[in-house]
């Protein structure tokens, strides 16, 4: 057997995201057991060659190493639950590490890297950027929050979904990194919106002005990649959703309230992505906030 035969890894969640790591893991040698509550993304995982199973207690039954993917930090705390009452993270079942990608709560993965630490597992908040070609390809960027020694255990699973793999500190670290993180891109959103909007009512193309800007110092992730693959080609199908990144903005105004920290660029940007006032559904791609051809904030300077 190879090393990552050895490891019996699970993911659980198999949308945009953990299809891709599934797909990665199973690419890569690893034993790869999966759930979702669809048929379809079931019928994807066999495919990209892991195995399906009809729960997540038969997931965490099969596996040491358990991946999730989920929307929101209470659906993580359902499924620890689940496999809490099945049994497997016990104080007498065999030692699991549970590795949640999911953009979760800070509080919450302390709550459940405490209780699983109690009983002998380990908890990773390992929140990724890179979206679904990142998960496909094994080039994730991963934030970590947990025990040194649940990181090292758990390393061959995130060495093998991540390219840039960044241990911030305890848990919840990784959960509040990528809270900055996200923060940060909604706000480089609508700044290089209005950089784009201001050069092409002033003469200037939005590719000029973006060959100007990311040689230059206004450059971000957004300028160099966002706009040229979704935005002015106007595909706007990059797997992350308008809802997604709202949600996010408020978790991390949620953290800042917590803490006492003011935020108030963050509070404008939150109301800006708001579906008043930039039209966006929460299921629309959330590249479509930076599209220069629509009608957003009409009005602003009248």
């Amino acid at each position: 057997m190879t090393g990552t035969q050895q490891i019996r890894t699970g993911i659980i969640g198999l949308g945009a995201m953990g299809i891709g790591m599934a797909q990665t893991l199973a690419a890569k040698g690893f034993a790869v057991a999966a759930f979702d509550l669809t048929d379809t993304a079931l019928t994807r995982a066999a495919e990209a060659g892991a195995t399906p199973k009809q729960s997540v207690a038969d997931v965490f039954a099969a596996a040491d190493i358990i991946v999730l993917s989920l929307p929101a930090a209470h659906h993580v705390e359902a499924v620890i639950a689940d496999a809490v009452n099945a049994g497997h993270l016990a104080h007498c079942a065999e030692s699991r590490i549970v590795i949640d990608t999911s953009t979760s709560e800070a509080e919450i993965s302390r709550k459940l890297a405490a209780t699983l630490e109690g009983n002998g597992h380990g908890f990773v908040d390992a929140p990724v950027s890179g979206g679904p070609s990142g998960a496909a390809a094994g080039t994730l960027a991963m934030m970590l929050g947990g025990a040194d020694a649940h990181v090292s255990r758990a390393m061959p699973v995130l060495e093998a979904l991540g390219q840039k793999i960044i241990h911030v500190g305890p848990s919840g670290a990784g959960n509040v990194a990528k809270l900055v993180n996200n923060m940060l891109v909604a706000s480089h959103m609508v700044t290089t919106l209005e950089a784009i909007r201001l050069a092409e009512a002033s003469g200037v193309s939005a590719e000029d002005a973006l060959r100007v800007i990311n040689s230059a110092t206004g450059r971000s992730a957004i300028s160099e990649i966002h706009y040229p693959t979704w935005v002015l080609p106007r595909s706007f199908d990059s797997g992350f959703s308008t809802g997604l990144m709202r949600k996010d903005v408020r978790l991390a105004l949620e953290m800042a309230k917590a803490k006492g920290c003011a935020l108030p660029l963050a509070n404008l940007v939150a109301d800006l992505w708001s579906e008043d006032r930039s039209g966006l559904s929460n299921t629309d791609d959330f590249k479509m906030m930076g599209d220069p051809q629509a009608d957003r904030f009409k009005g602003e300077n009248e």
